[in-house]
């Protein structure tokens, strides 16, 4: 009878440890907002609180980027909160548009927009805009809006990106222990559990982000993701075609596990199990020959299958969320590849390394425990480099973005981590330089006769329990239960009687409990606001906190830190605003270099809100005077109190930020 398997008490601790993180992970994203996305409307026509003399023919938006809609992605409300569009919005890129009815009569619209940016977030926002007069509506923008990245939604679809990020790393990972470590482990079941288990997660959950995406880029209702007449919508996404690959790319992926651990396997069991071949035999010889040529085919075939394999599913991520937006995206996605496959190899064999170590007997020789070595420390290498140009993009090279902002001190634990693990990683290598090849166990417990109760006496009867040949079932499986703990037992201590092997465990159960904890803050950057974002709307937010306080009256400066990402694309903003009061103003811009010398732009812009009166955004297009200086000369601010101010800098044809501050005035 076959034992039952168990899991050694560190490999618990370990599981518990990582479901620990994940359960405190949840909690974060449960907790926190939403991330912030990158596309953001940039214009519209009409503009948000316009009177516009006649009804015009369509309601046109621009945004900050390329995003997607859905067919209902710009609803047009009448007064009473009747729909006053068409229907489907028409445009591409960042420009999109929906028609009107013909005939609409004088009062205040309001225009509801959710789009997908880039970057694969939700972004959904709503104004409004009076025909003829403003009226009264029964419609408030603010209720309009949806957004599915809050919630249950929202949580459910943050699960579900995770759990395709750990079917990841255990499928690519094992499969490249086994190809590359020791080829000998494709016969292993507890290899192929760790590969299986990985293709089942990955699959399953590109499968839930591809029906989550319904109500996550939609009305945010959990119900709506079984309606399947939306998910031809969801596909001609930039993120549903991605998760639609990703399942083809998975389905490639299951016949390459077919060959891995079938064909490969009896190929390489066949090669380590035949005899020396005998020179005088040809037969003999030619089939091995044979066996050794479809081997070395089979063998590249599956290394140049699986590399494409492993590439494209990590591509389908690079190439639909972060690394596909912001500047210099044909360098940030094959970056975004190289780092997802070195944490895949790095972590996915380090878990298959642990499985086979913790096995009570014939755990991997000595030169598998050294290729893996030697490939984690790549892989560390690649992950440094990458890593390091995906932090650039975000924080910038500020020291203050990194020490005042959240993300910022993040990153700098992240970096401690990777510290400690990499510390740890070397004792690993210690304990591998002086590992031996594991001895085949002795048969340190001998059978034991099965033992049989006699029929008879008081166990007799028609009632005893016996069965025709004497022997009492429970008695039997009794018996065999304890003959099986004695035998693992005796297995345990042939492992134990290891001191280097056991070392080596210990140290890499260490290494991926780091690990474990290293990847959930990695985790919680990813819903952080960029570092150089949050420190320039800090600064705008003391620039604007100073204003507060000014005698009314006085003329008004604050002072905006940007960066548009390009090159030479950092500086700082001074704008002037006089006599800063309700009604007629004067505005001045001067953009200055790190120096402090003036600087030019392609193109400034300008948006004020007054959030509390629903006034706004009134747009400018400042006027070029000089060299780092624009103006506008008819400002009108119509009410007193705190104004927001956006100002749009563009440095290049794709190089652009938008820094935003507030002020107050009487």
């Amino acid at each position: 009878m076959r034992a039952t398997t168990t899991l050694p008490r560190p490999l618990v601790t370990l599981l518990l440890g990582a479901l620990a993180t994940v359960a405190a992970l949840a909690g974060l994203l449960a907790g926190a907002g939403p991330a912030a996305a990158h596309a953001a409307l940039d214009d519209s026509t009409p503009g948000d609180g316009e009177v516009v003399a006649t009804a015009p023919d369509e309601v046109s938006l621009t945004f900050t980027e390329g995003v997607s809609l859905a067919p209902d992605a710009i609803r047009v409300l009448a007064p009473d909160g009747e729909r006053a569009d068409t229907g489907e919005p028409t445009g591409s890129g960042r420009d999109h548009a929906v028609a009107l009815r013909p005939g609409l009569a004088d009062g205040t619209y309001t225009v509801a927009w959710q789009v997908v940016s880039a970057d694969s977030h939700p972004v959904s926002g709503a104004f409004t805009f009076s025909i003829g007069a403003p009226s009264e509506t029964s419609v408030d923008p603010a209720g309009v809006t949806v957004s599915g990245d809050d919630g249950l939604v929202g949580l459910l679809y943050d699960i579900g990106r995770y759990a395709a990020y750990t079917g990841f790393l255990l499928l690519v990972g094992s499969c490249v222990f086994v190809l590359v470590c020791w080829p000998a482990a494709a016969a292993r079941r507890s290899v192929q559990r760790v590969t299986l288990a990985g293709w089942i997660v990955l699959t399953g959950a590109t499968i839930a982000l591809l029906w989550l995406r319904i109500p996550y880029t939609g009305s945010g209702e959990l119900a709506d993701a079984l309606d399947p007449t939306r998910l031809r919508d969801v596909v001609a996404t930039r993120t549903g075609t991605a998760l639609v690959t990703r399942l083809l790319l998975a389905a490639a992926a299951g016949l390459f596990i077919a060959l891995l651990y079938g064909s490969y396997a009896r190929l390489r069991a066949a090669e380590r199990e035949r005899p020396a071949a005998d020179p005088e035999d040809e037969e003999h010889g030619a089939d091995a020959e044979y066996r050794a040529v479809r081997l070395r085919d089979l063998t590249f075939g599956l290394g140049i299958g699986g590399t494409i394999i492993a590439v494209g599913i990590a591509a389908t991520w690079a190439t639909s969320e972060h690394a596909a937006t912001g500047r210099q995206t044909a360098l940030a996605i094959p970056a975004d590849v190289v780092h997802l496959l070195a944490v895949a190899i790095w972590l996915g064999g380090l878990v298959t390394l642990l499985v086979l170590l913790h096995r009570t007997s014939g755990g991997p020789p000595r030169a598998a425990v050294r290729r893996y070595s030697a490939l984690a420390t790549g892989s560390v290498a690649a992950l440094a480099v990458t890593g390091l140009y995906q932090s650039w993009r975000q924080v910038g090279l500020s020291w203050t973005a990194l020490t005042d902002t959240s993300y910022g001190r993040l990153l700098m634990l992240k970096v401690a981590l990777v510290a400690v693990v990499l510390a740890v990683a070397v004792a690993s290598r210690r304990w591998t330089a002086r590992l031996a090849d594991p001895a085949e166990p002795a048969d340190t417990a001998p059978e034991a006769a099965p033992e049989t109760v006699p029929v008879g006496g008081a166990v007799g009867g028609e009632n005893g329990g016996e069965v025709a040949d004497g022997t009492d079932p429970a008695r039997a499986r009794q018996l065999a239960r304890q003959r099986a703990a004695i035998e693992r037992a005796a297995r345990l201590r042939a492992r134990d009687a290891d001191p280097v092997r056991s070392g080596l465990r210990r140290s890499m159960l260490a290494e991926a409990a780091i690990a474990a904890v290293l990847l959930g803050v990695t985790t919680a950057l990813t819903a952080t606001t960029p570092a150089h974002t949050a420190a320039t709307e800090a600064a705008a937010d003391t620039a604007g906190g100073g204003a507060a306080d000014r005698p009314a009256g006085e003329p008004l400066s604050l002072s905006l830190p940007y960066d548009t990402g390009g090159e030479d694309g950092s500086g700082q903003a001074t704008i002037d605003l006089s006599p800063a009061r309700a009604g007629d103003n004067t505005l001045h811009i001067r953009l200055t270099d790190p120096e402090g010398l003036p600087t030019t732009a392609d193109e400034v812009r300008l948006a004020l809100t007054l959030p509390a009166e629903d006034i706004g955004p009134l747009r400018h297009d400042p006027l070029h005077v000089d060299v780092g200086h624009w103006t506008v000369t008819d400002l009108q601010l119509p009410r007193p109190g705190t104004w927001e101010l956006a100002l749009t800098i563009r440095t290049s044809d794709i190089d652009q930020v938008t820094e935003t501050t507030s002020f107050t005035i009487d």
